[in-house]
């Protein structure tokens, strides 16, 4: 299982490696655009919907900042914990994080979200279970910036389908 897991996480992440090493065209000096405000969690977030019995997102999460994403995830434990909303309490059941011992690629620290079983047509993006679990803005914001500033590359949303193996059949002489 768990060569399975690195094969996986190899696989989908080499991609994002390879962009990553790749260098960028070189442009002549541009002036700078006027600074944007940092994004909300509302503004960015899009629909996170699982269409199987269970999936993972796999976080590709940059080694100096393994403290910033722990620290979000203790966020994230507390406003599923906490909620309301029944559908989120449903997902909480779930939800399970998991750390893998091996490095990805460039070092960095590979975080499993497995969701196990996932709830139907729900969105399991961070951004709206942040939102609703934390109203006040400046601290939303502070909790957003730690998971985009720990990022690596985005999250690999994976649905997963339990594999039905057939009985074995006795051979015959």
């Amino acid at each position: 299982m768990r060569v399975a897991l690195a094969a996986l996480v190899a696989f989908f992440l080499a991609p994002a490696a390879l962009l990553a090493q790749q260098q960028p065209p070189s442009r002549p000096p541009q002036q700078s655009p006027a600074p944007q405000p940092p994004a909300t969690p509302a503004a960015v977030s899009s629909a996170r919907v699982f269409t199987a019995p269970a999936g993972i997102i796999l976080n590709a999460v940059r080694p100096e900042r393994v403290a910033d994403f722990e620290k979000l995830i203790g966020y994230l434990q507390a406003a599923l914990a906490t909620s309301s909303d029944a559908t989120v309490r449903a997902q909480a059941e779930g939800w399970r994080v998991l750390k893998a011992s091996e490095t990805g690629p460039n070092g960095v620290a590979l975080y499993v979200f497995l969701f196990d079983p996932t709830v139907a047509g729900a969105d399991y993006g961070l951004g709206r279970i942040l939102a609703a679990a934390y109203p006040d803005q400046t601290k939303l914001q502070e909790i957003w910036k730690l998971y985009t500033d720990s990022l690596a590359t985005g999250g690999s949303l994976l649905n997963l389908t339990p594999v039905k193996v057939p009985e074995p059949q006795e051979q015959t002489k």
